[in-house]
This record gives structure tokens, C-alpha cells and sequence, in this order.
């Protein structure tokens, strides 16, 4: 009856630790559950070169591979504590040979009714001993071991996650620069039919020395972008290569930034979800468990335990009589109560611990929570303005295009000045450099969202 009144006692505390989430995120008033966690993380993402790269990452990855070898120990672990309730059974065989004292008690008698000097003894049998789970102990070192099993299940997931999203972002960030890289190109291109047309004008005296200079610091400009985007794409490539376990080498990769269709309308669902989808949610959630588990380990440590044990076996003090059945066979049954009094205070102690230890616990659930509420959140709100950001930026975009070839055209016909073209082509790259930019912080919010959520460990 008490030990059924602890139980429901200890779910009720449970259910009290539950943290609150809010009814919507920030940014979305939307009630569908519906949640791109939900999408395996093959079909979220659309670009089969990038899907190739996080297969290879998931397989290779060192950090992932350690990660299974913690999930196999705990698995073991978790394994072992089922046998808590399992009695202990040991087999032994000895044999002793003792000399005696010729003066001695022992030693007088043994010479008159033995007539020798020593004792032999041979014994072979079984041991046996059992603890009953009076006070949930042992029920509760299970709990606590399939906690941690659990726990480190949930922390490979959230390794996934990670490895997804990184693998991702980093793709992203490479074809960012692929693009940055070709608009500097053709950047360059356009500079040198500019110098061109400038040179041609200053020969023939219609433009000064500070005109080709300046058009010659604008290509130049162009230029030294160019080995710059190139040391960063195998910098990026190398950071991927180490993310797939694999030595530095260049990425085959199809895929273009300019190409991409950035996925648009993705859903968060609701915050209660997270309790479920996100592994390290579901992490902080077990680690409670397993103090909630420890609190009670401590507390049935203060109470008496019963303890049961039972030797069986031969025993002779003569070799040849050994095995003698049934004239050396012994056998012994005994049961007793064992209560800590000088250990108590120590018990007591290690008690209150435990429930500092679950306060703790419960404190970094609710945290775990509300950082995972404000990551989605702040993901949602990155999206919507970066939508923003990029429509204005490539509006930008397209009337410096037109800017450049007015102001290239009114060049030609010596309407428009050096000055007015170098302006404007540069105006332009900038601006390319820039939508690129948002376009690839675009994509690597719309990761962020799926692996704030919890998705990416299907």
C-alpha cells in the first residue's frame, strides 16, 4: 500500500515538471499541427549533390560514429540493470591445509583422535544471494538506466540534426561563393571593355591620365576579389570535407545558387511539439527522469533491506570423502534485515542531493524548452524578413543592370562620363554580391527552421 502511494506520488511530481510552452510561436498565429519536422530529411532537401554529401557526412562523420559507440554502452548498461532482481549465484571450490601447534588445544587433540599434525578441509558448493525490492531500488535503477539509454539515443539525434543542418549550410555558403565568384567574373569582363573604351579616349586626348587611372582602380577591384572567392570556396570545401570524415578535396557539385527555388510557406506548427520532435528537448525530459529515478534509489537507501542468502555444497576434511554423497553434502539458509544507523546522516545527505540534483534538472527542462521556442522563433523571423530583404534587394539589382548599360551606352556617345560607368559597375557588383548574400541566408534559415523543429535525425 506505501509503496503503491510513492508511485502515484512520484507520477503526479512528473507530470507537475511538465514545462509551459505558449500557444503559437512568435511571428505565426497558425493552429495545423502540420511541421516540416516531420519531413525525412531526404525529401526536405531537393538537390541530389547535397543529398549525396550529408550521406556520405552521416556515415563518415567521426563525432556521429563515437556517438553510436555511447549508444551501444548505454544499450549495455541498460541491458545489465535488468538483471537486478536476478539473485546472485557464485559457484567455489576450495581447499585448505592447516598446521597446528603441538602445543596448542587444537593441536594436542588433533594428534590423539587423528594422530597428525595438520587439518585439511575441502568444500565445493554454491552461493547464493538475493535483496528483495521492498522500497523500489532496484525498479528504480531500471528506470534510471533505460533513462540514460534513451538520453543517449536523443543525443545522437540532436548530433544528426546538427550535422544535417552544418552539412547544409556549408553546401549553401559554397554555391554562394560559386555565384559571387561569377558575378566578379563577369564583373571583370565588364571593367575591361570599359578600360578598353578608356584608353582608346585618353590616345586620343579626349579623357585625362586620372580617368584611366581611376577606371584601371576599378578593375583592379574586380580582380582581387577573384583569388580572394577562390581561397574561401576551398576553405569551404576542406570545412566539408572534414564534416564527411573524408581529407580535403574539391566538391563535385550541379547544383547553382541562381537555380535553387527557395522553398517558401514552411510550417512551424505549434510549441507543444517540440516536447516530442527536438532530441535535446527529449533529452532534458530524460535526464529528469533519471533524477527523478535517482531520488528514489537515495530515498530506499534510508529504509532496511531484506536480504536473503543460501549456501549449499560438500565439505570434508579428508580428500577421498569429498564427494560423498549424501554424507558431505551441507547446506545453510539464512535471511536478515540490514538498517544504516552511523551511515545515516551520510544516506541523508546523499538524499537531499539527489533532490537538489531533480530541482536542477527540472530547471534545465524548462530552459531547454524556452531555447528551443526562441530558436524556432527566431528562425520564423529571419525567414519573413529576409523574403523582404531579398525582393528589395533584387529590385536593386535590376535597375543598376539598367543603370550600367544606360550609363554605357551614354559613355559611347560621350553623354555620361568614366566616373558615371566605374559608379555604376560597381554599384552593381556590390549589389549582386549582396543578393547572393541574402539568397544564401535565405536557404540556411529555411535549415535552421527544419532543425529548430527537431527534423533532420529521420
Amino acid at each position: 500500500m506505501l509503496l503503491a502511494v510513492m508511485t502515484s506520488f512520484t507520477v503526479l511530481a512528473q507530470e507537475n515538471q511538465k514545462p509551459e510552452v505558449p500557444g503559437n510561436f512568435r511571428n505565426s498565429t497558425a493552429t495545423d499541427t502540420t511541421n516540416i519536422a516531420d519531413i525525412k530529411w531526404k525529401d526536405f532537401f531537393q538537390e541530389k549533390d547535397l543529398v549525396q554529401l550529408i550521406d556520405v557526412a552521416l556515415a563518415k562523420n567521426n563525432d556521429l560514429q563515437i556517438a553510436d559507440k555511447n549508444l551501444e554502452i548505454a544499450n549495455l548498461q541498460f541491458k545489465q540493470s535488468k538483471w537486478g532482481n536476478v539473485p546472485q549465484l557464485n559457484a567455489y571450490a576450495t581447499a585448505t591445509s592447516t598446521r597446528l601447534s603441538d602445543n596448542s588445544l587444537n593441536g594436542i587433540s588433533t594428534q590423539q583422535f587423528l594422530g597428525k599434525s595438520h587439518i585439511e578441509d575441502y568444500s565445493a558448493g554454491l552461493n547464493l544471494s538475493w535483496e528483495a525490492d521492498i522500497w523500489g531500488k532496484i525498479r528504480n535503477r531500471k528506470k534510471a538506466a533505460l533513462a540514460a539509454y534513451m538520453q543517449t539515443e536523443e543525443a545522437k539525434k540532436a548530433l544528426q540534426t546538427t550535422i544535417v543542418a552544418t552539412v547544409s549550410k556549408g553546401f549553401y555558403d559554397l554555391l554562394m561563393l560559386d555565384a559571387q565568384l561569377a558575378i566578379a567574373q563577369k564583373t571583370l569582363a565588364l571593367n575591361d571593355s570599359t578600360l578598353f573604351a578608356v584608353n582608346l579616349q585618353y590616345e586620343s586626348g579626349q579623357v585625362t591620365l586620372l580617368a584611366k587611372q581611376q577606371t584601371e582602380a576599378q578593375r583592379l577591384v574586380s580582380a582581387q576579389l577573384i583569388p580572394q572567392l577562390e581561397q574561401n570556396i576551398q576553405l569551404q570545401e576542406n570545412a566539408l570535407s572534414v564534416l564527411s570524415g573524408t581529407f580535403p578535396d574539391a566538391k563535385e557539385r550541379a547544383s547553382k545558387l541562381e537555380t535553387i527555388v527557395v522553398q517558401e510557406n514552411l510550417t512551424a506548427g505549434i510549441p507543444s511539439q517540440l516536447l516530442n520532435k527536438r532530441p535535446d528537448v527529449k533529452s532534458a525530459e530524460l535526464a529528469l527522469k533519471a533524477a527523478n529515478a535517482k531520488v528514489g534509489i537515495t530515498k530506499a537507501s534510508l529504509y532496511p533491506s531484506l536480504t536473503i542468502t543460501a549456501v549449499g555444497g560438500v565439505n570434508s576434511f579428508e580428500s577421498s570423502n569429498w564427494f560423498t554423497i549424501p554424507a558431505s553434502l551441507f547446506g545453510s539458509v539464512a535471511g536478515g534485515l540490514t538498517a544504516p544507523l552511523l551511515n545515516g546522516k551520510r544516506l541523508k545527505t546523499q538524499y537531499e542531493i539527489a533532490k537538489l540534483e531533480r530541482d536542477q534538472a527540472v530547471i534545465n527542462f524548462r530552459q531547454t524548452v524556452l531555447v528551443a521556442v526562441g530558436e524556432v522563433s527566431n528562425a520564423l523571423a529571419k525567414i519573413e524578413k529576409q523574403e523582404q530583404q531579398f525582393t528589395i534587394a533584387n529590385q536593386r539589382v535590376e535597375t543598376l543592370k539598367k543603370a550600367v548599360e544606360n550609363a554605357s551606352l551614354l559613355f559611347r556617345s560621350g553623354m555620361a562620363t568614366y566616373f558615371e560607368v566605374n559608379s555604376a559597375q560597381a554599384n552593381l557588383l556590390q549589389a549582386e554580391l549582396e543578393l547572393a548574400t541574402i539568397k544564401k541566408e535565405r536557404l540556411s534559415s529555411n535549415v535552421e527552421l527544419y532543425r529548430a523543429l527537431g527534423g533532420g535525425w529521420e
